[in-house]
Parts: C-alpha cells; sequence; structure tokens
C-alpha cells in the first residue's frame, strides 16, 4: 500500500472514532426505552376512542401512597406513586418534585402507541440536541422487584436510563403495554423499573402522545411543558 493510500485509510478510522464519539455523548447519560420491539409508528392515527379511554379505569393500590399531580400546558393529570414497594426510585422522584427539579422541563420524546418521555433539566434551555441527556447529577440503584403492579403496562410510570443502575430523573409514562421493558420479560434488553401508574387524566397523557413531533428526534413541534408538579402526601 502506498503512503498515500495508508494516510487516507487513517484518515477514515479517525473521523470515523470521532462521529462514534460525538453520537455516543448525544446519547448518554441517559438513554430513552427502545422502541424497537415496540409497533410505535407515531403516525398521528388521530385521537382515542371513548371507549378505550374508559377502558383505562384504576384504583389506589394503597391509599397511604403519595399522589402526583402533574400540571402540563395540556392539562392536568395524577399518578399514584408506589412507595410502598418502590421507596428508592419512588422516594428520588418525590424529592426532585417537592424541590422544584421538575418545573419547567419539556417531554422532550413522544411516541405515539409506546411512550412520553421527560424529566431531564437541559429541556428547559434552548440546547435542542442536547435534550435526553441530563439528569439530577445523582444516580439510584435499580430496583428490581417482583410485583402485581410493577410492570410496564399502559398508564405506568417508569425509570429512564442508559444501562445498570444509571435512573436519575429522566422518566416516561407508557401509553401501551410495553412488558418487554420489564427486567424479567423477555428480550431482556431494556430494564426499567416501574414506580406508579395514572389515577386520573389518562386522556391527557394520550393526548400529549398524539401531539405532531418533529421525524428525526421525536420532539414535539410544540413544546409540552411540566408547569409544576404537586405531590400529595395521604
Amino acid at each position: 500500500m502506498s503512503n498515500t493510500n495508508s494516510y487516507f485509510v487513517v484518515g477514515v478510522l479517525a473521523l470515523s472514532g470521532i462521529i462514534v464519539f460525538a453520537l455516543a455523548t448525544l446519547l448518554g447519560p441517559e438513554a430513552a426505552p427502545s422502541a424497537r420491539d415496540t409497533t410505535a409508528t407515531n403516525s398521528a392515527a388521530g385521537p382515542l376512542t371513548a371507549e378505550q379511554l374508559v377502558a383505562y379505569n384504576v384504583e389506589m393500590t394503597n391509599d397511604k401512597n403519595p399522589v402526583a399531580e402533574f400540571v402540563t400546558n395540556k392539562g392536568t393529570f395524577e399518578l399514584e406513586l408506589f412507595k410502598d414497594t418502590m421507596p428508592i426510585t419512588a422516594g428520588n422522584f418525590i424529592k426532585l418534585a417537592e424541590e422544584g427539579f421538575y418545573d419547567g422541563v419539556k417531554f422532550h420524546r413522544v411516541i405515539e402507541g409506546f411512550m412520553i418521555q421527560s424529566g431531564d433539566p437541559i429541556t428547559k434551555t434552548e440546547e435542542f440536541l442536547r435534550y435526553g441527556t441530563g439528569g439530577s447529577g445523582e444516580t439510584i440503584p435499580d430496583e428490581h422487584i417482583m410485583g402485581e403492579y410493577l410492570t410496564n403496562v399502559r398508564g405506568t410510570i417508569a425509570m429512564a436510563n442508559s444501562g445498570p443502575e444509571s435512573g436519575s430523573s429522566q422518566f416516561f409514562i407508557n401509553v401501551a403495554n410495553n412488558t418487554n421493558l420489564d427486567f424479567n420479560k423477555p428480550p431482556l434488553g431494556s430494564k426499567h423499573p416501574v414506580f406508579g401508574r395514572v389515577l386520573n387524566g389518562m386522556e391527557v397523557v394520550d393526548a400529549i402522545a398524539f401531539v405532531e413531533t418533529s421525524p428525526n428526534n421525536n420532539l414535539p413541534l410544540d413544546p409540552i411543558v411540566v408547569e409544576k408538579i404537586n405531590i400529595k402526601q395521604n
């Protein structure tokens, strides 16, 4: 091989390394759950039918659990937080909410038929290319616990992460049954602990899931903002 060709190959390899590094930086530290094993298309098929909305009818699993009231510019909804069975994960969320950490964050990744994701403080800025990479500065242990309600089904809230023990502030709400995201379900590629579920206002969550988004990164074209999360202790 000539010196010219050698220099060319070295240059290509170096450029490839830079690109890989840049992508890794863009995707971390908190990545969203993968939609590869779902049927999500974000095709804006339209609002849910009245029958589909009525079908979501849940009650508190434990009257002593706290309730998180999400006040957004799209409407208000409430979730029971499973503090009784998921004290670390629910406790971390409650702490951040009560500190005002979530005030003003956006839903930065919305996929119809899959989930809606928020909790990144960088979304309070205009640094769009960094959306999805922020956290609280601390991580928590994974609470992988078996439980009747601790599975990624429609209406549940779960931790976003980029691997074991990497959960921080980002979360997502399932708008479909995504049990493939459970730690004990095939294909075991994603492990996202569930720590609560929507009690009231699932129609607001569904409305967020149907907003128009960018085809490049699933970011809503019109910002969906979490104005405040109020924690109600029972």
